[in-house]
């Protein structure tokens, strides 16, 4: 599994660093590539090559469209690392964007992260068609923005110190991290023509981004800062809105349990096509053991 993922991440940093190198220098371009490259596991393009496997999607195409989301989730990133935001001085074994290059250099970097993304999805090498095309962009849009991952870290804030619902907390942990995931698990079959199942898959996409989350919560509160990347304890300390908080530890991972199943019971129909999924879903899970 660890070779896969490296072999994805070293792919799509290639292809990046070619990207980034054929632009016109400008000041931000530093600390872009720092904020982008080369940390993280790039699970999310995994997820996308694993679903892209299913369909037989051209790898190559998958790979650039891969480079778009860990751009959109890099630019999340570093703003929320960002003091006004949830204030980490380390992310992916390294000092936060913002403590590196300073503040407001970090809020122009993660923005332009966020519109490279989209220059990187409508650039003609991808040679899709334009109905193709304004599909990705525009899930991808609504990924990132008020109804995703910016409206889920505005709830993430907001809920802090609150009694919540688990149906709150789940809806904000879905637009915070799942909404990305779905788009990863929605794409190939936007570009494999397979309109059928798309709703299918975006369900898919946004329960393994939310088990995604439950990790990332359990990591944090086990304290390990190593597989975090970053200091770890801090949702208790800030008073966050997590499922750790309202359901406990070990119910925590009762729940997340069920829902790996759930996810896998949904891939059953395609067999052993879904094998590298299954594995990536259970990899996410495992993290936090």
């Amino acid at each position: 599994m660890q070779k896969k993922l490296n072999k994805i991440a070293k792919d799509i940093n290639f292809f990046l660093k070619n990207y980034l190198n054929k632009q016109k220098k400008t000041k931000l371009l530093s600390s872009m590539k720092y904020g982008l490259l080369p940390g993280g596991k790039k699970i999310r393009s995994k997820i996308l090559l694993d679903v892209g496997k299913i369909f037989n999607v051209d790898r190559k195409l998958l790979l650039r469209t891969g480079a778009a989301v860990e751009c959109i989730h890099a630019y999340s990133l570093i703003h929320d690392d960002l003091p006004c935001m949830d204030n980490d001085d380390f992310r992916r074994g390294k000092l936060s964007t913002h403590k590196k290059f300073g503040e407001s250099t970090a809020v122009l970097a993660g923005n332009s992260l966020l519109t490279l993304a989209f220059e990187i999805l409508s650039h003609n090498y991808l040679k899709l068609n334009n109905s193709i095309l304004n599909s990705l962009i525009y899930l991808i849009s609504k990924s990132s923005g008020h109804e995703g991952i910016a409206g889920g870290q505005y709830l993430d804030l907001n809920f802090e110190n609150k009694k919540i619902s688990i149906k709150k907390i789940i809806d904000m942990e879905i637009k915070k991290t799942g909404k990305l995931f779905s788009f990863c698990c929605a794409a190939p079959l936007i570009i494999a023509n397979k309109n059928k199942e798309i709703n299918k898959f975006t369900m898919i996409g946004e329960n393994i981004g939310l088990l995604f989350q439950i990790a990332d919560d359990l990591i944090d509160f086990k304290g390990n800062s190593k597989i975090a990347g970053k200091k770890t304890m801090k949702d208790q300390k800030k008073g966050k809105a997590t499922l750790i908080g309202l359901l406990g530890y070990k119910n925590t991972i009762k729940y997340a349990e069920k829902l790996k199943l759930k996810i896998f019971k949904d891939l059953t129909v395609y067999g052993n096509k879904s094998k590298d999924l299954k594995e990536t879903v259970q990899y996410i899970l495992d993290r936090e053991k």
